[in-house]
């Protein structure tokens, strides 16, 4: 199991060049920010994802991916 401070680091360098910031919220789940640090614009923010279904290199990529597919999308936010 990869701890949480390492998982958001994983996460957090999933997305660059922009920005990203990885918190946990007070029920523990993660919150995912993406955003461009210049301008502030912000390209996703999903909250409630959980950190338990994230115990391997490839959920944790599977992740990355799937918000990636959803930021060349369009979209703002994603709810899984």
């Amino acid at each position: 199991m990869v701890s949480v401070p390492e998982l958001c680091r994983i996460v957090e360098s999933g997305f660059q060049p922009l920005s990203c910031a990885c918190t946990v919220n007070p029920d523990g789940a993660l919150r995912i920010k993406v955003f461009e640090r210049s301008t502030g614009r912000i390209d996703l923010l999903i909250t409630g994802v959980s950190p338990a279904q994230l115990s391997s290199a490839r959920a944790i990529s599977n992740l990355i991916g799937e918000f990636h597919t959803e930021m060349r999308a369009g979209r703002r936010a994603f709810a899984g």
